[in-house]
């Protein structure tokens, strides 16, 4: 099924996220294979720490920023921040991911239908980095790819489809069952779908997710979303 371009206010307003793991150490040993040459043993470790950075400042931005035209300026730099480091590293798809993330972001800030070629931008970014390792970054590219699809407004205007986005979204939660975001994204797409009952126990399953200490700020911004369109749902439900 393809969105509606009703939907497209709603929609342009992009906002991915990752359920990465909660160290630079535990990303390597979560994507990178057992077996390596010696410049990728040096590799990883450098491009963990530095994408464990970009993780903290897009949290920041996200999370904690309540300027726009702040959040704007800060997030225009965290992209080229992230197309530095997928350049850097080329064939590591964590890199790619965190720059889709970036530029996802940068569209929903944005808005409108100049958004849209962001959104498609982001959707390359997450093939291409799929290709290299699907299940990356706690199967972020699945997620990620959902979260597109029942974002972005359908066509003519532009790719979303709801199939394509339960598809994404059940693949990215059956690599990460208990991921924040893989529930949460998969929860707001079956709101979205009116499967409230359904949604609730996602959502639920969400909450009961140990905290991340070494993600504090994106742990307790998502953890409020999470709460926030829980109860929406359970309204929703409530209302019959």
């Amino acid at each position: 099924m393809t969105r509606s371009v009703s939907a497209l206010p709603r929609q342009v307003a992009l906002l991915l996220a990752l359920s990465l793991p909660a160290t630079p150490a535990a990303w390597a040993a979560d994507t990178l294979p057992v077996a390596q040459s010696g410049a990728a043993e040096a590799t990883a470790p450098a491009m963990m720490t530095a994408l464990a950075t970009v993780e903290r400042d897009w949290s920041h931005i996200t999370f904690e920023m309540t300027d726009r035209d702040a959040r704007t300026q800060a997030m225009t730099a965290l992209v080229a921040r992230t197309a530095q480091l997928a350049a850097n590293y080329p064939g590591h798809a964590e890199p790619l991911i965190w720059q889709a993330l970036a530029i996802s972001s940068q569209a929903g800030l944005q808005g409108g239908l100049g958004a849209l070629p962001l959104a498609r931008q982001a959707r390359t970014l997450l093939e291409t980095a799929g290709r290299l390792d699907y299940r990356a970054v706690g199967g972020a590219v699945p997620t990620s790819l959902g979260s597109l699809y029942y974002k972005v407004p359908g066509f003519p205007l532009g790719f979303g489809d709801d199939d394509k986005a339960r598809r994404y979204l059940e693949e990215g939660l059956a690599i990460n069952p208990d991921g924040l975001d893989a529930n949460y994204f998969y929860g707001d797409f079956l709101a979205e779908q009116g499967e409230y009952r359904k949604a609730a126990e996602v959502l639920t399953h969400a909450l009961a997710a140990p905290p991340t200490p070494d993600r504090p700020v994106w742990d307790a911004g998502r953890r409020v979303e999470i709460r926030t369109l829980l109860t929406r749902v359970q309204q929703k439900l409530a209302a019959g």
